[in-house]
């Protein structure tokens, strides 16, 4: 096993699964510490390599760094379900990803949701293999993020992360924190 992967709450598999599937899982509560730009970069190089229908890559990322771009930060807070913000506040990082719908002006391209899950799986797993950990999020308004990020027409917010460093559970509300502590 690699040095960077941890596995606290390594998954319990019915067959043999590869160490970085079984180490990933979604926590909530994030340590302070940054992330390094080179670890991002890392992880967005992992999501650019991912497969994609017709080489298409139909994909794209905005990130913000809590200490580095605060404003952007909070605005991807003010986008997050109530329940959603109390932990993912704690992030050193959030990001929301994005689908270009259209292979060409008016040509729908139907694999778009599947290309980008493909590619931010790979995101995960490279982050999981650096010791990071990501939580992906559905509790947002699309609609917020859309306005707040101008985002085009053509184009779809399909979910929001959290991504950091693991940190310590006691900091969580109580529901949040006795499925952190879970295994």
């Amino acid at each position: 096993m690699s040095p960077e992967v941890t596995t606290l709450k390594a998954a319990k598999t019915n067959y043999p699964v590869h160490e970085l599937i079984g180490a990933r899982w979604s926590p909530r509560a994030f340590a302070e510490r940054p992330v390094e730009p080179e670890k991002l970069r890392s992880m967005l190089e992992a999501a650019r390599w991912s497969a994609s229908g017709g080489n298409l890559q139909p994909w794209a990322f905005l990130i913000a760094r809590r200490v580095e771009e605060t404003t952007v930060y909070d605005q991807m807070l003010g986008c997050l379900s109530e329940g959603n913000v109390s932990w993912a506040s704690k992030a050193p990082v959030l990001g929301i990803t994005v689908a270009n719908l259209y292979r060409k002006p008016e040509v729908l391209n139907r694999h778009a949701y599947h290309d980008v899950g493909l590619a931010t799986q790979n995101m995960v797993l490279q982050a999981t293999a650096l010791g990071l950990y990501i939580h992906l999020m559905g509790g947002f308004s699309v609609d917020k993020v859309r306005e707040t990020f101008a985002i085009p027409g053509e184009f779809e917010p399909v979910v929001m992360f959290a991504l950091g460093y693991l940190g310590d559970p006691s900091g969580l509300g109580e529901r949040h924190r006795e499925s952190e502590r879970a295994a």
